[in-house]
């Protein structure tokens, strides 16, 4: 169930990040129209192109942090196994009947 849930996460966390792409590039446009010449688009490419490149370092993250938290969730739940296998085992040799003494050299 929690990598259900870390899924919706993960595509939840993308459409936040999808806002900001959004706004990056309503900011780069923004400066071009505020600028009534040239000046404003030379302006607006590094604007863009530095927002971009955040946004692609953002998804990278996102989904850099999600995969960890997939991870432990599978490590948790195989050590949770190994814990019952343990027990098992543990348990296993009191249920079993006492073995009798063998006769040895001594005896």
């Amino acid at each position: 169930m929690t990598n259900q849930v870390i899924h919706l996460i993960y595509w939840a966390g993308l459409g936040v990040i999808a806002l900001i792409a959004f706004g990056t590039v309503g900011a780069a446009v923004g400066v071009a129209l505020r600028e009534e010449s040239w000046i404003g688009v030379i302006l607006a490419i590094p604007v863009l192109v530095a927002g971009l490149l955040v946004v692609g370092g953002l998804v990278l993250l996102w989904r850099s942090f999600c995969e960890l938290y997939v991870a432990l969730f599978r490590l948790s739940d195989d050590l949770h196994a190994l814990r019952q296998a343990a027990d098992a085992a543990d348990e296993a040799p009191a249920r079993a009947a006492p073995r009798q003494p063998t006769p040895g050299p001594l005896n």
